[in-house]
């Protein structure tokens, strides 16, 4: 079940079988290619990147993005009929779109400075298990299955999977998880620290769309300092201190953490404009 059915507001705008939608600071990045289980193909790629794109263009007007596939799945993935046909029509050039495609889309979902939350359902594999993991939070029906896929036709991996993969389970799971390809549920993907939540299947989106909402009302510009410093893995503890005490003096600077100061010291909670 998407967000559509129920939660799309009519300002919606579909360009290349993607759907955006921006509603009380929640921009809503749905794939709308259900009858291929929002597999992955050249017009999809296009309409993700233009999305994400639009995302950042909105600038202060987005406070947080929802992630979402339309359907009963996430997304299964390249479009293994597409990529056939690239392999008989111009072998050479088949895997440009790693470079040319993917890999800008993974840059830009990545360095988005708003809360990303992906609501995952059904199947969620290869570079659709890769675009799930762009996100900062995962909310997955109890029925999702996600699976690395890449080995199973004989290749590695794109879409970033072996580097957020590692990060989020470590290397010795994310081996296995490569290597042999075994499918995993949303119970093990929760346990292993890959998603947030659990929800009744059906229910991804709308929980995923209600913590959204949750976010674009909080301290979106600390949440924008908490991303970079989180994308600082693996520095040396000086540099992580550094970085953290930058940060620290860039926020204290803002209206939102001076009003929250008050706030708390008047016994009331506080409101955020993100300034």
């Amino acid at each position: 079940m998407g967000v559509s059915d129920t939660s799309r507001p009519p300002a919606d705008e579909t360009r290349h079988g993607v759907g955006y939608t921006l509603d009380d600071g929640v921009a809503v990045i749905e794939l709308r290619r259900p009858s291929a289980g929002n597999a992955l193909d050249a017009s999809s790629r296009a309409g993700l990147i233009a999305a994400v794109r639009r995302a950042r263009g909105d600038g202060d007007r987005v406070r947080a993005v929802l992630l979402t596939g339309e359907g009963r799945h996430f997304c299964v993935g390249q479009d293994l009929k597409e990529h056939a046909r690239a392999l008989e029509s111009a072998p050479a050039s088949a895997f440009a779109i790693v470079r040319d495609e993917y890999n800008p889309l993974v840059e830009e979902l990545c360095a988005l400075p708003q809360p990303v939350v992906a609501a995952v359902e059904g199947a969620c594999v290869g570079a659709g298990l890769g675009l799930a993991l762009c996100a900062d939070l995962r909310v997955a029906g109890a029925g999702a299955r996600f699976s690395t896929a890449f080995t199973g036709i004989g290749l590695a991996a794109d879409s970033g999977l072996s580097r957020a993969l590692a990060q989020a389970v470590g290397p010795s799971r994310a081996a296995a998880l490569m290597l042999l390809g075994d499918r995993f549920d949303a119970e093990a993907a929760q346990r292993w620290g890959l998603v947030h939540s659990v929800v009744p299947d059906g229910d991804a989106a709308v929980e995923g769309l209600a913590l959204a909402k949750r976010l674009a009302v909080g301290p979106t510009a600390a949440y924008a300092e908490v991303k970079s410093l989180l994308r600082a893995d693996g520095a040396p503890l000086p540099v992580v201190l550094e970085r953290e005490a930058v940060a620290q003096e860039r926020l204290g600077t803002t209206e939102d953490h001076r009003a929250a100061v008050r706030a708390f010291l008047e016994g009331r909670q506080p409101s955020f404009n993100g300034r």
